[in-house]
């Protein structure tokens, strides 16, 4: 699978842009601001129909106009695939595929399989779980559609058990069979959940792991760990003991949507001891393991975005890294960096064919 064009109108800095794709590596180089990331998001939103960074649609469209417009041209296989993704002020969202409208997005998701490596992925190691949670989810959801709209399932309960909770604070009244409708029901999806996530870290740490002593060449130990409630007790019991707890806060305090990960470097937590080229190295060992693991369920190599990557990192990690994309076993690569010489030099390395776009 390769993108071979994208079109960009009213799309963040853009007014019409059209850029014509190498099958393997193409780079986007200039000073900052002048759209290089805005064109690798244009690439992510054609595969999730949502920005990477910034979650309110309407502020993707460029300064004074009405509308955004992205449109891909894909090679799977032996087919060409057009997909268009677009909104309008007012309107609501749409993707295309073919001409086809999506009634439901999640339709969508890991068809044109995709990973991006951004200094926005700090947010995993400095953020709260959410973005964590939010991190395992993806990868899971880009190979298991079941997963995905259990997921959706669950949140849709969960807001409704939350909406109770608060109408009892609000009148002064309590009905425990009525909650315990919603409790049976995220007892069942957050079981799932739960399960899921469980054999998935199995499967991700050593990988990524095996990633991390890759681009740092052993010189430390990189772990991770699974934080949930949901390893000691079921989700009833939790509910149950939390009851009382969950009346006064008027939310649901335990559950899956609670779930953690902990990343630590030699022992120790990467977000307090992780050197800036620890913890970046620590991010793209993250993320190359995500395209491993997508690229093992799906048997398609994902898109690869690679933005503002060599930054921060040491000649030698850089080095590793180039050194782990110069085969066949990655598909499509796209790099944004500010130095044309930089980057025009490290892709040389890798004896791929290339394309540089000056912005």
């Amino acid at each position: 699978m390769h993108l071979q064009k994208i079109t960009l109108v009213n799309f963040k800095n853009f007014e019409s842009q059209t850029f014509d794709f190498e099958d393997k590596i193409n780079c986007f180089v200039g000073n900052n601001g002048v759209g290089k990331t805005n064109v690798l998001d244009a690439i992510y939103y054609l595969s999730f129909a949502k920005s990477y960074f910034n979650p309110v649609a309407v502020q993707n469209i460029r300064h004074q106009q009405d509308f955004f417009m992205i449109q891909g041209e894909y090679q799977l296989a032996e087919k060409l695939d057009t997909v268009i993704c677009s909104l309008k002020r007012g309107n609501k969202k749409v993707l295309k595929r073919n001409g086809k409208a999506y009634e439901k997005f999640s339709d969508h998701i890991g068809y044109l399989p995709l990973v991006i490596i951004s200094p926005a992925d700090r947010d995993l190691i400095i953020e709260g779980s959410d973005t964590r949670r939010k991190f395992v989810d993806n990868v899971i959801s880009q190979s298991d559609k079941n997963y995905l709209l259990t997921i959706l399932k669950y949140n849709k309960v969960l807001a409704q058990r939350n909406s109770l909770l608060k109408y009892f604070a609000a009148n002064r009244t309590f009905d425990a069979i009525n909650l315990k409708v919603y409790d049976e029901q995220l007892l069942n999806y957050g079981t799932v959940i739960f399960e899921k996530r469980t054999a998935f870290l199995e499967a991700f740490i050593p990988i990524f792991k095996k990633r991390y002593e890759a681009i740092s060449n052993s010189k430390e130990q990189v772990n991770m760990y699974y934080k949930t409630q949901l390893q000691d007790e079921d989700l009833l019991k939790l509910f149950e003991k939390n009851l009382e707890r969950d009346r006064v806060l008027q939310y649901t305090s335990v559950g899956v949507h609670k779930d953690d990960l902990t990343f630590e470097i030699d022992g120790y937590p990467v977000k307090k001891f992780g050197s800036q080229g620890q913890q970046k190295s620590f991010l793209i060992a993250l993320k190359l393991a995500q395209f491993d693991f997508i690229k093992s369920q799906s048997n398609v190599k994902p898109i690869l975005l690679l933005d503002d990557i060599f930054d921060k990192l040491d000649d030698s990690r850089v080095e590793q890294l180039i050194g782990l994309v110069n085969n066949d076993y990655f598909g499509q690569l796209f790099i944004s960096d500010t130095h044309e010489e930089r980057t025009e030099e490290v892709v040389k390395r890798t004896q791929q064919s290339y394309k540089i776009f000056k912005l």
